[in-house]
């Protein structure tokens, strides 16, 4: 095989390959050769069929399939003779007007991964920022899980409904004097000022009493799902069967047990291990942006555009979904969009991080175990149909890709401990606010690295480039590099952990509460009540 060098700039490689008709010829009558053996014909007893026979019969099938093997083997050749790292899949095409008996020649493009100088870990200082969880802390987040398990108890007969009380009703709908099917209920409960049904329904029942009826009248939103209903004014017979005020919650033993715990000390337990738990991962972000700053901070090599391309693509379209959610979606594109350069050197920051975390990673001995990378496909798998999970592991353990995308997050990680271990690290106790605060900071400082001298940091916007680049995995993480669709499953959405979020995505901004009436029937009789969301 000849090999002819046609590019050699930066990380960009080019190359044609020669090779000649003879050695192709020579392979194909090998595969012949092999195959005759196996071939049965008519005339001729098993194994006895004549080679030429064979290539007039299956040539063209043989050639291809040893054309294919040739050019693969060419391209490995190439990579180990070069010694080449491609940094994604080499781009391979074949010249055109090849025909059989003539030698193939194929061009191949690629960029490879940059030299990258492994950093001696010698002197490497961290501070680790570490919170207590207080009394304080415990109190609030149980009286937070008090606050949404509220009760409510009967109130006087006299006692006239008021928002946040909760009234037992009877209804029936009528539209023009017909009741309508769905717009009938038996004891159903209603929070007054939740929004749970349409607009203008719990207004009317502000100051009623038990026992009371009255008969309402709304008009049924122009979006409302039951097409009948839309636009429409309707009449709701009500009997007001008990009018209820909100229980004071208790936080004790009793309280514990109505969530299925067997006492308040395993209640107040799982509540002090998780805020325990919020607490570490604070301290874990804060410890992995000093280490990944001071990281970026001493090496700036060339990293490949098509890697950072790839990385930008990713963080650009969660941006622009994010952006889709939001109360002025316009507004919000437009805000990225003034931001994009800034995106483009966090996606930069990215990819060389994450290949400097990969060399620091090969260097010294850190790996990922068959098992740790069985349970990797394994928990991938549940983010799809049963029927289509085994589908997805044979996917990935086909696809090297596909292998590599799974892997890079907890590569990442498994570096990133690694180094923790070999850093001189000392221990400061803060509150939560101060570590909160240091991390802000420290986002704030990379942001202001990031950018030209000469310009002016754009104003705070809480969502998305906190999401693009803030702490941990999102800030190092690699360019994803997609496996091909046409193969893997269709995708279930998975279900994101607060965690998750945190680390690896846009933050979401709550969305703006949406008109509280624009659903049919309640929860407990969702054919019956079309005033009830």
């Amino acid at each position: 095989m000849q090999i002819v060098e046609t590019t050699n700039e930066g990380l960009k490689r080019g190359y044609t390959l020669t090779i000649p008709a003879g050695d192709i010829a020579d392979k194909v009558g090998a595969e012949i050769k092999k195959i005759a053996p196996q071939v049965k014909m008519p005339g001729f007893r098993p194994g006895k069929v004549p080679a030429n026979l064979v290539k007039k019969m299956h040539g063209d099938a043989i050639h291809a399939d040893v054309l294919n093997n040739t050019l693969r083997g060419a391209i490995d050749e190439l990579m180990a003779e070069k010694k080449l790292r491609p940094a994604l899949q080499p781009k391979v095409d074949m010249a055109e007007g090849y025909e059989q008996g003539k030698d193939a020649e194929l061009s191949v493009e690629l960029e490879v991964l940059p030299e990258i100088e492994v950093p001696s870990l010698e002197g490497l200082k961290l501070e680790k920022l570490t919170v207590a969880v207080t009394d304080e802390q415990l109190d609030e987040a149980l009286a937070k899980i008090a606050e949404g398990q509220k009760s409510y108890k009967d109130a006087a007969k006299t006692k006239k409904a008021a928002e946040g009380d909760q009234v037992i009703i009877d209804f029936v709908g009528s539209v023009d004097g017909v009741e309508f099917e769905g717009g009938k209920a038996e004891d159903a409960p209603l929070v007054i000022g939740s929004g749970q049904f349409i607009p203008g329904f719990e207004e009317q029942l502000t100051g009623v009493k038990t026992g009371e009826e009255k008969t309402i009248t709304v008009t049924f939103p122009e979006d409302y799902p039951a097409e009948h209903l839309k636009g429409k004014e309707a009449q709701f017979a009500i009997t007001v069967k008990q009018v209820k005020v909100e229980a004071e919650s208790k936080i004790d033993e009793d309280f514990a047990k109505s969530l299925g715990l067997e006492s308040l000390e395993q209640l107040t337990g799982l509540v002090k291990g998780q805020l325990e738990q919020e607490s570490a991962g604070l301290t874990r972000t804060q410890m992995k942006r000093q280490l990944l700053d001071t990281l970026a901070a001493s090496h700036d090599f060339p990293v490949p555009p098509t890697m950072v391309e790839a990385e930008f693509d990713q963080i650009w379209q969660q941006l622009q979904n994010e952006a889709a959610q939001e109360e002025d979606p316009e507004a919000a594109k437009a805000e990225i969009e003034a931001e994009k350069d800034d995106y483009k050197r966090i996606a930069e920051r990215r990819v060389r991080l994450g290949l400097l975390l990969s060399e620091i990673g090969q260097a010294n001995g850190v790996e990922i175990s068959q098992q740790e990378m069985g349970m990797l496909i394994q928990q991938a798998a549940q983010q799809y149909p049963a029927e289509q999970r085994q589908q997805f592991v044979d996917y990935v353990r086909n696809e090297p890709m596909a292998q590599a995308q799974l892997r890079a997050p907890l590569y990442e990680d498994k570096v990133v401990d690694y180094l923790f271990d070999k850093a001189d690290v000392t221990e400061r106790e803060v509150t939560r606010e101060e570590i909160e605060a240091a991390i802000e900071a420290d986002e704030a400082g990379a942001e202001e690295k990031k950018k030209p001298a000469a310009k002016k940091a754009p104003a705070k916007k809480a969502p998305a480039k906190k999401a693009a680049d803030a702490d941990g995995e999102a800030e190092a993480k690699p360019a994803a590099k997609k496996a091909p669709a046409k193969k893997a499953p269709a995708k279930k959405a998975p279900a994101k952990t607060a965690a998750a979020d945190a680390d690896a995505a846009p933050a979401k901004k709550a969305p703006a509460k949406k008109a509280p009436a624009k659903k049919p029937a309640a929860k407990k009789a969702p054919a019956k009540k079309p005033a009830a969301e």
